[in-house]
């Protein structure tokens, strides 16, 4: 692991002001758009080569504190949830890409991680040794147009300007499949330009861009923009009940010690239904984490989406199987990959 990391120790109240510091430089940056790689702990406990099957293991939970989607992992770790299901815990703040979050996973650095479906699948047929076992939440993606553009419907999009933040990002996938699906080739119909993410709005107001695409807390954001309509989101029609985030776990710990693995399952399927029914209190534990967005704010967005449809085994294979299939469309997976093997190859089923 890399020598510069920010290290946070967990639940002290006392933090030094060059921690806090770090910590806001780091947020900043974030908040700007900008990818930093880093490995944040939030534990006590520092990183520890301990052999899998030692009961004082921490099992370590990567995830990106940017995202308000995953506020639950911030609830299960800040009101104990973690810990009444018999864990010692570390949060791993990971910012970077999703091949060095996988191999993250898959070296032991981390045990497990959540991620967006639409960044991971394509990653992990390079063979990572990261399975999936667990769909935790839908919604947090969302397509807007120019108020001025006049455009009420999908199909109005041909031959326009489409502003991301990532070109292989999870929206631009999701919105390519939808785009797909309403006869237009999401490469030849669509022109995407990529912009710094918290450029996205500027790009509209320029004229460079017709409609953005992008993700929460970000897109929920430009829903506050008086120039822009919320198009669609990956919560209308058929998708209402896909998942959105996954939880990957190692696969070397899922083979030698799958207990920890059932235990952190369990734990965050617990947080995850707290937050569907208590918005409020998964957005309090949360907030902590997105300065530039009010207790109040995060709830609402957290209301938005689908954090009551948890899936495993058979569905969640059949999800990844649709997923798979129809990135096929959007050119994202070749033609020949064959969705069933795939879908099975890539979960594992702790229950």
């Amino acid at each position: 692991m890399s020598k510069d990391h920010n290290e946070i120790p967990g639940r002290s109240p006392a933090r030094s002001s060059r921690e806090w510091s770090r910590r806001g430089f780091l947020k900043s940056i974030a908040a700007a758009g900008l990818s930093v790689p880093v490995f944040g702990i939030l534990s006590s406990r520092a990183w520890a080569d301990e052999p899998v099957g030692t009961a004082a293991r921490p099992l370590k939970l990567a995830w990106n504190a940017n995202s308000a989607c995953l506020a639950a992992v911030a609830l299960a770790y800040h009101e104990g949830i973690l810990e009444k299901h018999g864990l010692t815990s570390e949060l791993v703040n990971f910012s970077g890409s999703t091949d060095q979050l996988l191999e993250a996973i898959a070296t032991g650095k981390a045990d497990a991680g959540v991620g967006m479906a639409l960044r991971w699948l394509k990653p992990l047929e390079q063979g990572f040794d990261v399975k999936i076992t667990t769909g935790l939440h839908g919604g947090c993606l969302r397509l807007f147009v120019a108020k001025s553009s006049g455009i009420t419907d999908i199909k109005q999009l041909k031959g326009k300007t489409i502003a991301t933040g990532d070109l292989a990002g999870p929206d631009k996938n999701f919105f390519s499949v939808v785009l797909s699906k309403a006869g237009i080739d999401p490469a030849r119909d669509i022109e995407w330009r990529h912009y710094p993410a918290n450029l996205l709005g500027l790009a509209i107001e320029k004229g460079e861009a017709q409609a953005l695409t992008a993700y929460d807390p970000l897109a929920w954001g430009y829903r506050k923009d008086a120039n822009l309509v919320e198009l669609g989101t990956n919560l209308d029609g058929p998708y209402h009940d896909r998942t959105c985030c996954l939880l990957g776990v190692r696969g070397a710990l899922l083979r030698a010690d799958p207990e920890p693995v059932k235990k952190l399952e369990a734990a965050l399927l617990d947080a995850w239904h707290i937050t569907a029914s208590s918005p409020d209190r998964a957005a309090a534990a949360f907030v902590q984490y997105a300065p530039k967005f009010e207790a109040s704010e995060i709830a609402a967005m957290l209301q938005s989406h689908n954090h009551h449809g948890q899936v495993r085994g058979d569905a969640l294979r059949a999800q990844i199987e649709a997923y798979v299939e129809e990135l096929k469309i959007a050119e994202v997976f070749k033609p020949s990959t064959d969705s069933a093997k795939f879908a099975k190859r890539m979960t594992f089923d702790v229950a």
